[in-house]
């Protein structure tokens, strides 16, 4: 089974999964898909804006995705940190992700969001999680995902990943931000269907070398207390 890594501008980090994967065409995406994505980000339906870093795209995705059994071995996810302040509680209603789908043109079935706590700079213990989540898009791959979940005052992670079929949709990646806020970003793929050895999550720039910025563009939105 050939696991190439190669990068196609605008969101692309691939590999080459066994023959489907092999066959398919590399394509080169036509522009950031930031940009159409930007209203869900607007205050909206009584919404706020908790957190937001989707303000210095990259140009360049990362890989993120729950794929069929025959590769599940190249299943991988993404994970970017945020605070939130001692005494506050976020209701957090919505996530908002800068991605794009490539090698198909999707549309994921659902997203999974997980919430992790840190542990020392990296994604710890799960503190809460959204499985099988029901978004809007406008069709680029950039999700505006229902996920209702509380976190209070605290150190946390935030994890995207597109639940969809290979021979379905193709495939679809995080778009990331040149802008490191705290930790850097970090990458999984726990199965090393990409040979990459990042079996558990480590520094995305260490795991892919591909130019692709050091965290991941999104934003969260809700309420709080």
């Amino acid at each position: 089974m050939t696991k190439t890594a190669f990068l196609a501008t605008v969101a692309t980090f691939a590999i080459s999964m066994g023959s489907a994967l092999a066959g398919a065409a590399h394509p080169t995406l036509s522009g950031k898909q930031a940009s159409t994505s930007r209203p869900f980000v607007l205050p909206h339906n009584g919404l706020r804006i908790l957190y937001n870093q989707r303000d210095n795209d990259n140009g360049v995705g990362i890989i993120s995705q729950n794929f069929e059994e025959a590769f599940e071995a190249n299943d991988a996810q993404g994970a970017d940190d945020f605070t939130v302040k001692k005494g506050v509680e976020w209701h957090i209603k919505e996530v908002a992700v800068d991605g794009a789908y490539f090698n198909g043109s999707g549309p994921a079935d659902s997203y999974d969001v997980t919430f992790y706590n840190d542990a020392g700079g990296t994604p710890g213990s799960v503190a809460d999680d959204c499985d099988n989540a029901p978004y809007t898009d406008t069709g680029s791959g950039s999700p505006a995902i229902v996920c209702r979940v509380s976190l209070k005052g605290g150190k946390y992670w935030v994890s995207v990943q597109a639940n969809m079929d290979f021979s379905a949709g193709g495939e679809w990646a995080w778009n990331t931000n040149n802008t490191v806020r705290k930790n850097a970003s970090q990458w999984v793929n726990p199965g090393d269907g990409f040979a990459t050895g990042c079996t558990t999550y480590t520094t995305t720039t260490a795991c892919i070398a591909s130019g692709e910025g050091g965290d991941f563009s999104f934003a969260l939105l809700g309420k709080k207390d």
